[in-house]
C-alpha cells in the first residue's frame, strides 16, 4: 500500500522526482527525532537509567536517531524506487500523512526504551476501594473492546506509552481537597502532573453513591480531570448533569460532570446504557477506540 501512494512521485521527472521526496520525507525523519531527543531530556531530568528491555544498555540517542531517521527514509526510498503498474494514483497528501504517521510512530517507539506498553492503544485503568469501579471499569472493557487494568499494576510513567486513556476512580476520601480516591492515583497524581502528555485523548469516569454522598457526588472525576489536564492531555467525554439525583459534586463545571459519573449503590440499572453513550460519545470526540 505504501508503495502505490508514492506513485504521483514516480511519475515525474527524476531530478523533480528526488527534490519533492525531499521536500516530503524530510520534515518526517525531524518529526520522529523530535520524540526521540524530548524522551532523552526527560530521561535525563529524572535521572532514569538507560537499560534496555533485556537489561542491556539502550543505544546512545545519536544512534537512536540515526537509526530512526533510516528507517523512514528507507521507507521512502522503496517507495520512489518501486516499479508502477497503475494508471491512477492516491493524491501526494495521503503519502505524506503515512509517513508522518510511521516517524511518529517509529520515534516514539525507539524512544520508549523498552516499554511494554509503548504505543499500545487505548489504555483503560481504575483504581477501586469496595470493587464497584473495578465492576465498571469490567463493563467499559465489555463495550468498548478494552482491558481493564488496575492502576496499582503499572507505573504513572506507563501512561505516556498509549495512545489514549480511559481512567477512572471512586469518591472515598468524602469531601477532601485533594487524594479524593483512597486509591493508587492518589500516591500518582504529582507524576502525572509531570508527564508530557501534549494533546494525547483522556477520558474519566468516577463511582459514587448519590443518595449517602450526595454533596460529594463522584468528586474524584475533577481531581483526575484537573491532574491530566495539567499534563497536557486533551480531555474528554463531558457528560450533563441533569439525569443525577445529587445535591452538589465538586466535578460539575458549567451543567456538566468532567467525566462520567455511574452510582451502583442506587442507579446501577443505568450503567450499562449510560456507558454504552459515552463510549459512543469518546468515538465521537477523538478517542482511538474500535469497537
Amino acid at each position: 500500500m505504501l508503495l502505490s501512494l508514492a506513485e504521483p512521485l514516480m511519475q515525474e521527472p527524476t531530478r523533480a522526482r528526488s527534490r519533492k521526496a525531499i521536500s516530503i520525507f524530510a520534515p518526517l525523519s525531524i518529526f520522529g527525532c523530535t520524540l526521540l531527543i524530548w524522551n532523552h531530556r526527560r530521561a535525563q531530568q529524572m535521572k532514569l537509567t538507560s537499560t534496555s528491555l533485556f537489561g542491556a544498555p539502550a543505544m546512545g540517542l545519536k544512534a537512536r536517531i540515526a537509526q530512526s531517521v533510516a528507517k523512514v527514509a528507507g521507507t521512502a526510498k522503496a517507495g520512489l524506487l518501486a516499479q508502477s503498474h497503475s494508471s491512477t494514483s492516491p493524491i501526494a497528501s495521503q503519502a505524506y500523512m503515512m509517513g508522518a504517521r510511521l516517524a511518529a510512530q517509529d520515534g516514539a517507539r525507539v524512544g520508549c526504551r523498552g516499554s511494554l506498553t509503548c504505543m499500545a492503544g487505548v489504555g483503560l485503568f481504575y483504581g477501586t476501594q469496595t470493587g464497584r469501579t473495578e465492576t465498571v471499569a469490567g463493563t467499559i472493557a465489555d463495550v468498548a473492546d478494552l482491558e481493564a487494568t488496575d492502576i496499582s499494576e503499572v507505573s504513572a510513567s506507563d501512561l505516556a506509552g498509549y495512545d489514549g486513556l480511559i481512567v477512572g476512580a471512586p469518591t472515598w476520601h468524602t469531601g477532601a481537597d485533594e487524594q479524593r480516591s483512597g486509591t493508587t492515583w492518589d500516591d500518582y497524581l504529582d507524576d502525572i502532573k509531570g508527564l508530557d502528555l501534549c494533546g494525547k485523548p483522556v477520558a474519566v469516569f468516577g463511582v459514587g453513591d448519590s443518595m449517602g454522598y450526595g454533596d460529594n457526588f463522584c468528586d474524584a472525576i475533577e481531581e483526575l480531570h484537573s491532574t491530566f489536564a495539567a499534563a497536557g492531555a486533551k480531555m474528554l467525554g463531558y457528560v450533563a448533569d441533569g439525569d443525577y439525583s445529587h445535591t452538589e459534586s465538586k466535578s460539575v463545571s458549567g451543567g456538566k460532570f468532567l467525566g462520567l459519573p455511574l452510582d451502583e449503590d442506587n442507579e446501577d440499572d443505568k450503567t450499562e446504557s449510560r456507558v454504552d453513550a459515552w463510549v459512543k460519545q469518546l468515538q465521537s470526540e477523538g478517542m482511538p477506540i474500535s469497537r
